[in-house]
Order: structure tokens, then sequence, then C-alpha cells
């Protein structure tokens, strides 16, 4: 029986080694060439803001109790998913996500375009008992969020942390990270009218666990769920154009 090549070649170790890193390197320009054309990839939001220190909060939350592993964040360009979910992600909704959550897992549904979507008293009740309010979930329950209090001293570490990595918090931003958190959730406090100056006027600010006077994980985590798919109206922008198009298109004639 005539000896394989394979087999030759794993025999002779200068030769497999050569082979090893010529497969490296193709596999190492396919995932490095695309990023030299990002620029041209990667659609423009002027409007993009960036996430308050209670909505980072509620997202670090979101990444510490697993919820990745069961929700991705990102529509495919499949029809059915837009029907269900909403506008296509576009990449430039992630820029600011560190690291990102697109995820492929759907053990419940997609989360991209959550935020608006329910009351803040419909998520305190779908975490406290998601049962209560989706009969047949298979959720978890996160009751203890609303009894811990939310750790807000090192709100402007996680700032700097983000602004290393290229998220645009300014030094403003970053010295009044814990003030801004607990003004979100306070609107009635002296804090509230510093978030609405530093992340817009559209910024969310209300009691979002439904318990004025203290701030918990449940404000933070429910903070980041209401802003999801809302931080820029880019997708909403693109759909509408590519609806305008379709419906301009002339009609196809037999």
């Amino acid at each position: 029986m005539p000896e394989f090549f394979h087999r030759k070649l794993e025999r002779s170790a200068i030769g497999f080694v050569l082979a090893i890193v010529g497969v490296s390197a193709i596999g190492g320009m396919v995932e490095i060439a695309p990023l030299f054309t990002i620029d041209e990839t990667v659609e423009q939001a002027p409007d993009m803001r960036v996430y308050t220190p209670l909505e980072l909060a509620g997202r670090n939350i979101y990444v510490r109790e697993g919820c990745y592993a069961c929700h991705s964040q990102m529509i495919r360009t499949l029809r059915d998913e837009v029907e269900r979910y909403g506008p296509y992600s576009l990449a430039v909704e992630s820029s600011y996500d560190r690291p990102m959550l697109w995820g492929s897992k759907r053990t419940g549904p997609d989360l991209a375009r959550l935020g608006g979507k329910y009351s803040d008293a419909w998520h305190v009740a779908h975490l406290v008992n998601p049962r209560d309010v989706v009969p047949e979930s298979v959720m978890p329950r996160y009751g203890w969020l609303q009894r811990d209090n939310l750790r807000i001293d090192d709100l402007g570490r996680h700032l700097k942390a983000m602004q290393r990595l290229g998220v645009p918090y300014t030094d403003e931003m970053i010295e009044n990270a814990t003030a801004d958190a607990m003004g979100q959730a306070a609107p009635d406090s002296g804090y509230a009218a510093g978030v609405a100056e530093r992340y817009g006027e559209a910024t969310n600010v209300r009691v979002f666990d439904g318990e004025p006077g203290r701030l918990t994980e449940m404000d933070a985590l429910v903070a980041y769920l209401q802003i999801l798919g809302r931080l820029t109206d880019a997708a909403h922008a693109t759909d509408a154009v590519e609806t305008g198009a379709l419906d301009a298109a002339p009609a196809e004639t037999e």
C-alpha cells in the first residue's frame, strides 16, 4: 500500500513546521486583511453616544451574571429575524462595547433592540421571577439584584479603563461618574441635571427599580437593558432608507 503524502510530511519535522507556518499565515491574512478597510466598512453614526456610568455598571452585571450565554445582541440580515426583532445590527452599534456581546446562542430572544420595548416595571418583574410575565420562560431568577446595593465608588476607574480602550469618555465624565450614576436613578436629586448635560437630554433619568432613595444593582441592569439598540439611530435610518428605496422602485410588468 503506498504511503500517503501527509504521513511522509509528519515524519519531516522541518517540512511539517513549514506547512504549519504556511497555513497559519493564510489564516492570519484572512483575519487581518479586512482590518485595513475597516474605515470603509464600518458605518458612520454622528449621533452615537457612550454608556452612562449607571448603564456601564448594568452592562458589567449583565456580563457577570452570564446573560450573554443565552441572549445574543446581533440581529442578522435574514428576513425572519428583521421581522421579529427589528432592523438588522450594524457594526457601528458595537463600537463602544468592550467586549462585544454579539453572541450566537439564543436560549432566550435577541436583545439588540430591547431598549424601550417594555416598561421598567416589566423588566423588574421579569428579573425577579421570569415566569410571572413569561409563563414558558426557562430563565433563572435574579431577585437579589433588587436587594443588593450597587457599588459606585469605582465607576470612575471603569470609565477610565474604557477611555484607554478608545471609548471617548471625557475627563469630566470620569470625574463625575459616581455622581452621575446616582443622578440617573434619582431624577429629583441635584445630580440629575449633570447626567443630561454630559450624556444628552434623551438620556433615561428615572427610578428604574421603582424604589427611590436607594441605588441597586437592579437599577443598573434595567438602565442598561433600556438603552440596548438606542445609543444611535443609525440602524433605523438605514432601514428607513432601504424600505423607501424598495417602495420607490417601479413595479415589474409581465
